[in-house]
């Protein structure tokens, strides 16, 4: 099992880390970050594709066409820890080595758009404070990586467990296969 976390881990954490980088190169060169969000999210869902693979993988060769729930969910968990703390990994160095005024070219661009928007006045306003809000947040470490983690960790879960629920299988009357 270790060896499939970690191989199927390090494939998905390698995807989604040149996602992000190539991804946050076009957007931070252009000055255009319309887009990259969704580009981002959808990386994620191709790199969270090695928790269904591994999963399947350790069921299918490993276990004899036999995997339960916590069992799958567990790999599926490890194998999102391991892509998610790359991403973190290569965000920090990313960010804090090679573009450290990020989030002040975000934030304008941000704002510039909040600014262009037909809502309100109030409405603008409040918007204008979340976003100084979060640049203020981003000045901790800490917060950057409790906000990088927030936003993969949660995708990789929710694919943790659609797979465990589609993979789960358990052995009845010796070798014949049921699904739960």
């Amino acid at each position: 099992m270790k060896r499939i976390v970690l191989v199927f881990g390090l494939i998905a954490g390698l995807i989604v880390s040149a996602w992000l980088v190539g991804g946050l190169a076009l957007c931070y060169n252009s000055g255009s970050f319309e887009g990259n969000m969704l580009l981002g999210y959808a990386s994620m869902i191709i790199a969270f594709a090695f928790v269904f693979i591994g999963v399947k993988n350790y069921r299918d060769k490993y276990n004899n066409g036999v995997v339960s729930f916590g069992k799958a969910f567990q790999i599926g968990l490890y194998i999102t820890l391991i892509a998610s703390s790359m991403y973190v990994v290569v965000w920090l160095i990313d960010y804090y080595v090679f573009i450290p005024d990020f989030m002040d070219k975000y934030s304008a661009h941000m704002i510039t758009k909040i600014q262009s928007s037909s809502a309100s006045i109030a409405e603008k306003a409040d918007k204008i404070s979340g976003i100084n809000k979060m640049k203020e947040m981003y000045r901790s470490p800490a917060w950057v990586v409790l906000m990088t983690y927030l936003e993969i960790f949660p995708v990789g879960l929710v694919v943790t467990i659609i797979t465990a629920l589609i993979l789960k299988r358990k052995a009845t009357n010796g070798n014949v296969l049921a699904v739960d």
